[in-house]
């Protein structure tokens, strides 16, 4: 299963979740960040390649649809 975790910047939150979900067998995990400032960007081809989107907050899953 893949699974992408949206949370700001994607400096604490999001990165901390890829770190535990990664550990189970059969998952693979990565995030992403909604601010323009974020390491990594929320773009298309993550939200493609998840299976499951797991925002941290509302505003998050309002920013990463548009």
């Amino acid at each position: 299963m893949n699974l992408l975790f949206v949370c700001s910047e994607n400096r604490l939150r999001s990165p901390t979740a890829v770190a535990v979900f990664s550990e189970y067998d059969g998952v693979e995990a990565i995030s992403v960040g909604t601010n323009a400032d974020a390491s990594t960007s929320v773009s298309g081809n993550p939200i493609e390649w998840a299976d499951a989107v797991l925002v941290m907050e509302t505003s998050h899953r309002n920013n990463a649809i548009r």
